[in-house]
C-alpha cells in the first residue's frame, strides 16, 4: 500500500474520505473541532447516539453534503481518553479500514488518531499504520471462487503541523518494514504443508537472506547426524522430507555477543505414532508458526538495520508415522550428550528446540528467546489471550513482558521451578520428554532448560499464534496465523541496551 503525508488546512482538501478518531468525551479540538463547526455539529450529534457514543473501534459514516470539499467523514471511536493506549490506535485503525474496504473505496485520508500531546505523534502513525496494513491481509492463494480482492491501495495521513512531516514518514517506513515481517510469518504459517516442506522452507529463507543481506546456513540431516541431534534427526525418521536446521545471522552489532532466536518448524504434526485425533488436525499446518515467527522477525531486524547482532535458527521437519518413525520408548542422544526417553511421540517439538537450544550455546549469545506451539496445556492455561513465558534471567522476561504490554501481544508469566524437573525423571535416561498432564507448560519448558546455558525465555504461542474459535480475532488479526511474536520481538531489539 502506498503511503504518503498530506499538510496545509484541512477545510480546503478534497478527500474521497477522512477517517476521524473520536473519543467518548470528544473535546472538538484541532481537526476534530474545524470539521465538527464546519458539519454544524453533525459529529456531536452521533456522538450523542447509543450505537456511536465514539465507544473504542464503533465507526459512524457521515455524508458532508457539499458543505465541505471532504465528501465523507469515517468516525472511528477510541474510547475513554483515560484508558487510551497504542492498541487503541491498532484497533480503532484496524476497524476503520476494514469499514472502507467494505464500502470499495481504494484510496483514504486518516487524520492523526488520538492526542499527540500525550502520545508522540510517531508512535501514533506507526501503530495506525500496524492497524490498517494488518487488518487488510487475506490469505486467498488458493481461492478460485469468492475471493475478498477489495483493495486499498492509498493512505494518505493529514497532519496540520508541516515540521512533522519527517518525524511521519520515517515512522511509515518502519511499521511497513514490521508489517511486512508479521504477514511473511502469517503466510508461512498459513501455507499447507504439501507446500511448506523443510526444503521449500529453506529456500524461502535463502532468498530472504540475499535480499534482506543477511548471512544464510543450513545444516542437512548429514551435518545433524555428525552432531548427534538426536532429537531433530528421529522426529523426522516417519517423513520422506529431510529434516534441515535453518541459520540466519544479523550482522549489525560489531563484536558484540548475538542475541538468538530459535523457532519452533514443525511444518506438519500428526503426532507421529502418538497419533492425533483427526479433528482438527488441518490445525497442525500452524505447528511450523515458531520458525515462521524466527524468520518474519529476522527480516525484519535486517531490513531495520537493526545495530545489533541477531541469529535466527529454525529446526523444520515433519512428524508423521510410519515404518521408520521414532517410537515410545525410544531412547535419543541430544546434541549436547543428554540422553531422552520418548514417552510421547507428539511431545516432539520440545525435542528439535532442544536440539536448537543446545546448538545455539556455540554463539555464547548474552541472550536467547525460542517461540514455540508446543503444548496445548499452554491453551487451557492463558487461553488465546496470552502467549506463556518462562525462563531463567528476570532482565530478558522484564524486557518480554514490557514488549508484550506495548506491542498488544501479551506475555504471562509461569514458574519454572526446580521441582517441576522431578516430573521428567526416567528410569533408562536422563530425562523423559513428557512429565504427565499436570502442569504440561511448566514441564515442557522444564525439559527445555536442560539444553541452555545462557540467559534464556521460552515463549509459548500455541495459543496465540492463530485465530482459535474467533477467541483471537482482533480487527487487525484476520482469521488464521497471527504472526504473533513478530512484533513483540521487534520491539524488544528496537530498544534494546546491553
Amino acid at each position: 500500500m502506498e503511503i504518503n503525508v498530506d499538510t496545509g488546512k484541512i477545510i480546503e482538501k478534497n478527500y474521497e474520505l477522512l477517517v476521524l478518531g473520536i473519543f467518548e468525551e470528544e473535546k472538538y479540538q484541532g481537526v476534530n473541532g474545524i470539521i465538527n463547526k464546519a458539519l454544524d455539529k453533525e459529529i456531536s450529534k452521533k456522538l450523542k447516539t447509543p450505537e456511536f457514543k465514539g465507544k473504542l473501534k464503533k465507526t459512524c459514516l457521515l455524508t458532508t453534503y457539499g458543505k465541505i470539499g471532504i465528501k465523507r467523514i469515517l468516525l472511528v471511536g477510541l474510547g475513554k481518553r483515560k484508558d487510551f493506549t497504542l492498541e487503541s490506535i491498532r484497533i480503532a485503525s484496524g476497524s476503520a479500514i476494514n469499514s472502507i474496504r467494505e464500502l470499495g473505496i481504494t484510496s483514504c485520508t486518516f487524520s492523526i488518531l488520538g492526542d499527540d500531546t500525550k502520545t508522540p505523534i510517531e508512535k501514533i502513525v506507526e501503530n495506525t499504520v500496524v492497524g490498517c496494513e494488518l487488518a487488510l491481509y487475506q490469505f486467498n492463494l488458493y481461492k478460485t471462487e469468492d475471493r475478498d480482492i477489495r483493495k486499498i491501495n492509498k493512505l494518505l495521513f493529514f497532519v496540520d503541523a508541516p515540521k512533522s512531516v519527517s518525524v511521519i514518514k520515517k515512522s511509515i517506513s518502519i511499521a511497513q518494514i514490521i508489517d511486512n515481517g508479521v504477514n511473511l510469518a502469517r503466510n508461512l504459517s498459513n501455507m499447507p504443508s504439501s507446500d511448506a516442506t523443510p526444503t521449500q522452507i529453506t529456500e524461502k529463507a535463502k532468498k530472504i537472506a540475499r535480499e534482506s543481506g543477511m548471512t544464510f546456513s543450513v545444516l542437512s540431516k548429514k551435518e545433524m547426524e555428525k552432531l548427534s541431534m538426536g532429537g531433530i534427526i528421529n522426529v523426522s525418521r516417519g517423513s520422506s522430507q529431510p529434516p534441515k536446521l535453518v541459520i540466519l545471522e544479523h550482522k549489525g552489532g560489531g563484536t558484540a555477543r548475538p542475541i538468538v532466536l530459535v523457532g519452533k518448524g514443525i511444518t506438519f504434526d500428526s503426532g507421529g505414532i502418538s497419533l492425533k485425533p483427526s479433528e482438527k488436525m488441518e490445525e497442525m499446518k500452524h505447528d511450523k508458526a515458531g520458525a515462521a515467527t524466527v524468520i518474519g522477525t529476522m527480516q525484519t531486524v535486517a531490513q531495520l538495520k537493526l545495530p545489533l547482532n541477531i541469529i535466527g535458527i529454525a529446526p523444520l521437519t515433519e512428524n508423521l508415522p510410519g515404518g521408520s518413525a521414532y517410537k515410545p520408548g525410544d531412547v535419543l542422544k541430544m546434541h549436547n550428550g543428554k540422553t531422552v526417553e520418548v514417552i510421547n511421540t507428539d511431545a516432539e517439538g520440545r525435542l528439535i528446540l532442544a536440539d536448537a537450544l543446545a546448538y545455539a550455546s556455540k554463539y555464547k549469545p548474552q541472550a536467547v528467546i525460542d517461540l514455540a506451539t508446543l503444548t496445548g496445556a499452554c491453551v487451557i492455561a492463558l487461553g488465546s489471550f496470552a502467549t506463556g513465558l518462562l525462563g531463567n534471567d528476570n532482565d530478558l522476561k522484564k524486557r518480554i513482558t514490557s514488549g508484550g504490554e506495548i506491542t498488544g501481544e501479551p506475555v504471562w508469566e509461569l514458574p519454572l521451578w526446580d521441582d517441576y524437573k522431578e516430573l521428567l525423571k526416567s528410569d533408562v535416561a536422563d530425562m523423559k520428554n513428557v512429565g504427565g498432564r499436570p502442569g504440561g507448560v511448566i514441564t515442557a519448558a522444564s525439559f527445555l532448560s536442560n539444553f541452555v546455558d545462557y540467559p534464556w525465555v521460552h515463549l509459548d504461542i500455541a495459543g496465540t499464534a492463530w485465530t482459535q474459535s474467533n477467541a483471537g480475532v482482533k480487527p487487525y488479526n484476520p482469521k488464521g496465523a497471527t504472526g504473533v511474536g513478530v512484533r513483540l520481538i521487534t520491539e524488544v531489539l528496537r530498544f534494546w541496551k546491553s
